[in-house]
């Protein structure tokens, strides 16, 4: 419990599942293993213990009311976030699909930028240019020959086709 107070919740995790092993009739061990559980977002794991703790005393209202309850409700906040969150993203699929509009890829109109396309990529590789710009800032245009590649400087920066 002074390991909750601090706010360190595995080491607190850690000595409640320790004292849970000791002894595992101790309903206040099950409890203090629920709020560590409850301390790192483990409601289902948390709501187990508190269950035992329940079943090993089960006159404690202090697990009824305050323990079992809130940790019932975090489970409930828990499931509506993941059912907006998945109605959220159907959404946003749906409206993706939507927007897509639908071509029709044999129209001659297509075909001919395809074609042009293609053309303008062929001439590009067969010039082999590149767009060298050095440390210093100065931007430099070298076209490669087959047998012979350009080496830029050692001041080289960025190099892109």
């Amino acid at each position: 419990q002074v390991l909750m107070s601090l706010h360190e919740m595995f080491p607190a995790v850690h000595a409640a599942e320790m004292a849970v092993q000791r002894n595992p009739r101790s309903w206040d061990a099950w409890q203090t293993l629920g709020r560590a559980q409850l301390g790192l977002g483990e409601i289902a794991l948390a709501i187990r213990s508190f269950q035992v703790s329940l079943h090993t005393f089960p006159m404690n209202p202090e697990v009824w009311k305050e323990d079992l309850s809130w940790a019932r409700k975090l489970q409930e906040q828990q499931k509506a976030t993941k059912t907006e969150s998945v109605q959220a993203l159907a959404k946003g699929k749906e409206l993706a699909q939507e927007s897509i509009p639908d071509y029709d890829f044999e129209s001659d109109e297509i075909v001919a930028v395809c074609a042009a396309i293609a053309e303008k990529e062929k001439a590009l590789s067969a010039a082999k240019t590149m767009v060298i710009v050095s440390a210093s800032g100065t931007v430099e245009t070298v076209t490669e020959q087959d047998n012979c590649p350009a080496t830029p400087d050692e001041t080289l920066f960025i190099r892109a086709r």
